[in-house]
């Protein structure tokens, strides 16, 4: 970078932020140690709100739809989790 050059200016223009409710899941399973069972996350986490592409739902209600009742480690979780809301493009938040 030259010394003629504005520094406080990003080097990509980066646009407006669109809000998104909830979290991400990455998120929610990044804050929790593994293995864990489906119990003890839903007492940690279930409150917790997850972005979906159907919008945005209580960990707690998702984790209802998951057989599997425990998981050794987060990938196992995220692709369970994900089994039941899907993947895709995350609605945005209602302004």
């Amino acid at each position: 970078m030259s010394d003629d050059e504005e520094e406080d200016e990003p080097a990509v223009e980066l646009g407006d932020r669109t809000p998104v409710e909830g979290a991400p899941l990455a998120r929610i399973s990044s804050r929790l140690f593994w293995p864990k069972e489906k119990s003890e996350i839903d007492r940690l986490e279930g409150d917790s709100v997850i972005r979906t592409p159907d919008g945005p739902r209580e960990l707690s209600a998702v984790l209802e739809e998951v057989d599997e009742t425990y998981f050794q480690r987060h990938q196992e979780f995220e692709r369970h989790v994900r089994a039941v809301i899907g993947t895709g493009p995350v609605p945005t938040a209602d302004e």
